[in-house]
């Protein structure tokens, strides 16, 4: 096949190209009588859809090698964007599930921590109410009593 670097350019120059040739030469036979040049002031309209209906097979059979080769460049376009995204996408979800995976570790840890937290308190409190009632004078009791409430004697 052809060089694919430039063929959508050079596909759609030679379709221009061969469309303007066929346009002058519909223009010149109208203009010399050898076809109907149309009816009233239709003749440009009627130059120019004549044109393309000439130019379209001729394209179709002419350029078939430039077309096949800017197919290879269009699908090969497309396929490297896909592959990009693809790779966009993948790269994504691994640091997502980086960070996914991050995280549980970290909030279990701050969980273990506030449960040791919530049972370090609990016997705090146990201590204070156990030490106050096993026989420890009235003056610890109620100095226990009192911070616990707040208030002072």
């Amino acid at each position: 096949m052809t060089d694919t670097k430039h063929a959508t350019i050079r596909y759609t120059g030679m379709r221009v190209g061969i469309f303007v040739a066929c346009l002058a030469v519909v223009t010149g036979l109208g203009h010399f009588g050898l076809i109907p040049a149309g009816i009233g002031t239709s003749n440009p309209l009627w130059l120019i859809a004549l044109a393309i209906l000439i130019s379209s097979p001729i394209s179709f059979i002419v350029l078939s090698r430039q077309r096949e080769a800017m197919s290879e460049q269009v699908g090969g376009a497309v396929v490297r964007t896909r592959q990009r995204l693809h790779a966009n996408r993948t790269m994504e979800d691994d640091v997502d599930d980086a960070a996914r995976a991050t995280v549980p570790a970290q909030s279990g840890a701050a969980s273990t921590d506030a449960h040791a937290a919530d049972a370090d308190a609990d016997a705090a409190s146990d201590g204070s109410d156990t030490g106050a009632s096993t026989g420890s004078t009235a003056t610890d009791s109620t100095a226990t009593d009192s911070a616990a409430t707040g208030k002072r004697n």
